[in-house]
């Protein structure tokens, strides 16, 4: 009976058990290792380690569920005389475990680096970087020492293919009948089926702390669920409330103007009038990479690596209570060039249909303005060049430079003197043509790899092995801006020219608990020293009021769907709109209310020392506002609320004067949250 026992043992489908053994092995030493990392993050963790291994085992076990369907099904169907006498057949399975094996290694290095610039699991941004191979490539094989990782990985992986090469010859020399591997392949075909009904992201979220909540998921597991859900549907996962109420309050927080009429749910769109004539100054709008407000001396850095922002931005109007939207680059587009308020999953930028929309660069086309977007490296990254294109920009992209033009490039484009350089060329054109210019100018230097011109600063490029790394390239930015501003001065159309710098995320979006509010501050400067006087504005705001505040300034009447507001006004309420591609949050002074997934709402006292988590209800003062803004967000771009093909009806409105460009006006020093700037309006 004994010797009957353990050969009924011996099946082809060992093979998979032994491989779900190993990789249950690793992801458990995985998530051991990131949770050393992570120690002091982790509160409570004798209550936390049971959750992080217990819950990880889960999807460990859902992800090789599902990885393995494709081995069960060829154990299933493979004939036994083809198993027993193909040497080719065997040599492929032998050659399949190996590739599995060496894979599994590859996933646990990719989660660690990855683990080490974000802070989290792999994630929608792992998809991008499986989309844009170019770019993930090259900034791959700059950043990391990818040669040695992969020929360690490979010795790695023949060391422990050896030791179990035995037990598969073994089990290849089993011979089965189809009906014992229907019914083996069938019970193993049960836990992927269950973990498809049973598992999904929900159970991630039972801390209040991401770090654990992180550590309890499984990578790779992690990187197909994004797939799937890189666009969350708003009405399906969040709290939603009565759309006619909510599109009142939405329309009370947006539209100042009482006498418009009321129109559709969640149709904002109005005609801003302003009094007198446009001051048609030229725009030169700059998106810098990853520009944390922590890089400032302003906002507490210490190692002097923005001496020239630290002196500039003592110059003109610099925000100081200013936040980024998101944690993506796109965000940050989306956000300045719409004003509209992030949705949950994948950005704006990134969705298909979305063109003709009521943007900053429309108002300027409309205007007579050359309009363009210039982008230091490939538009087609991230879908920039066709959501530009289709909202009424130009591209000027890497490869509409010249060879003659490229002094340096990296994995994700020139350098950012290059990139100023042509802004240059493009602003000497358009005054020559006799026509004012937006340009809206997105960098890349501050961006890993971190590597720049060398001899430029006093610090070394590149990150590791000697490189400054980021330090390096908030320098290496900070330079070529004021290399800008030295050539912008030696032009004609400079004393007509409004420049901002504005960052387009912070370098980190990884935190404890919810939206960690610090990884979202970024500094927002407006600089025009004919027209503008130095002052700090510390009004709370973010980057979808950029739009109305710019154009404001400008005193321009344009048709707008902009859920941002002017932050200079009399009637602006400091508030900041924050989320990341989950959760979405309203910001004030003294909390930050946000929806997440599952239709949970929560609260953050910014006042307690330990940002703790509370469950609300929506009837907590200010979550309406912050429903009326997402779920108005949700409905607007679903509906196609915003866009320009469907023409906004303005009122009646009186002959006004044509457009001057030789206007002139003056902001005077702020005092307070609330100050306006109609004074400088009337100076005009």
């Amino acid at each position: 009976m004994a010797r009957i026992s353990v050969k009924s043992a011996v099946t082809r489908f060992m093979i998979v058990f032994q491989l779900s053994l190993i990789s249950i092995i690793c992801f458990a030493l995985m998530r051991g290792v990131l949770l050393v990392r992570a120690w002091p993050q982790v509160d409570n963790f004798s209550s936390a380690w049971l959750y992080i291994f217990g819950q990880g085992l889960i999807y460990d076990t859902a992800f090789i569920s599902y990885f393995y369907i494709p081995f069960v099904l060829f154990f299933l169907l493979l004939p036994n005389r083809w198993l027993i006498n193909s040497k080719t057949i065997r040599y492929l399975i032998q050659g399949g475990v190996f590739l599995t094996l060496y894979g599994l290694g590859f996933s646990m290095v990719a989660e660690w680096y990855f683990w080490s610039e974000f802070g989290v699991r792999f994630n929608f941004i792992s998809v991008d970087y499986l989309v844009y191979r170019r770019e993930v490539t090259d900034n791959i094989l700059q950043s990391y020492p990818v040669v040695t990782i992969l020929t360690v990985l490979l010795i790695l992986t023949g060391i422990v293919f050896y030791f179990i090469r035995p037990a598969i010859l073994k089990n290849l020399n089993a011979t089965e009948r189809f009906k014992k591997r229907m019914f083996i392949a069938g019970s193993l075909l049960m836990l992927p089926l269950l973990s498809f009904c049973l598992i999904d992201q929900s159970q991630r979220s039972v801390s209040d702390n991401n770090y654990v909540n992180e550590l309890a998921s499984n990578g790779p597991y992690q990187l197909f669920a994004a797939f799937r859900n890189n666009r969350l549907d708003y009405r399906q996962f969040y709290v939603t409330g009565n759309d006619h109420d909510l599109s009142a309050r939405l329309k009370k927080q947006v539209i100042t103007d009482e006498s418009l009429p009321q129109k559709g749910n969640y149709d904002i769109g109005r005609y801003i009038k302003v009094p007198g004539a446009a001051t048609k100054l030229n725009v030169m709008l700059i998106t810098v990479e990853s520009l944390s407000a922590k890089y400032l001396t302003r906002f507490g850095q210490t190692e002097d690596i923005t001496p020239f922002m630290d002196k500039w931005f003592k110059q003109g109007m610099l925000f100081t209570n200013f936040y980024a939207t998101g944690t993506r680059t796109t965000r940050g587009l989306e956000a300045i060039t719409l004003s509209i308020p992030p949705t949950p999953g994948r950005s704006i930028v990134k969705r298909p249909d979305n063109s003709h929309m009521y943007s900053l660069g429309k108002v300027f086309e409309d205007l007579g303005y050359d309009t363009a977007f210039l982008y230091g490296g490939r538009g087609f990254f991230d879908n920039m060049n066709v959501f530009f294109g289709g909202n009424g920009y130009r591209i000027v992209d890497e490869p509409c430079l010249g060879s003659e033009e490229i002094t340096f490039k990296n994995a994700w484009g020139v350098c950012d003197e290059d990139l100023f350089n042509r802004a240059i060329h493009e602003a000497n054109q358009s005054y020559t043509k006799q026509k004012p210019f937006f340009f809206h100018i997105m960098t890349t230097s501050n961006h890993q790899p971190f590597t720049f011109p060398e001899g430029k600063i006093d610090l070394t490029p590149g990150e590791g092995r000697g490189g400054s790394g980021r330090s390096g390239g908030v320098k290496y930015t900070d330079y070529a801006l004021s290399r800008l501003m030295n050539q912008a001065k030696k032009q004609p159309w400079f004393d007509n020219t409004v420049f901002i710098v504005v960052a387009d995320h912070c370098a980190g979006s990884a935190g404890k608990v919810g939206l960690p509010v610090k990884k979202y501050h970024i500094p927002m400067f407006i600089y025009s020293p004919k027209h503008i006087r130095a002052q700090e504005v510390d009004t709370l705001a973010s980057q979808i009021d950029l739009a109305p505040t710019l154009l404001s300034l400008l005193n321009i009447s344009y048709d707008s769907f902009f859920f941002g507001k002017d932050i200079l006004s009399a009637d602006f309420k400091g508030r900041a709109l924050i989320a990341n591609y989950q959760k979405l949050g309203l910001l004030n002074n003294e909390e930050l209310l946000f929806l997440s997934p599952g239709k949970q709402i929560n609260r953050m006292d910014l006042g307690h020392e330990n940002c703790v988590l509370e469950k609300i209800s929506k009837d907590y003062p200010g979550v309406k506002d912050l429903m009326a803004y997402y779920q108005g967000a949700d409905y607007v771009f679903t509906h196609r609320l915003n866009r320009w093909s469907r023409p906004i009806k303005r009122p009646e409105l009186s002959k006004v004067s044509s457009l001057d460009q030789d206007i002139k006006f003056v902001i005077y020093p702020v005092s307070g949250y609330s100050q306006n700037h109609n004074t400088f309006r009337e100076k005009s």
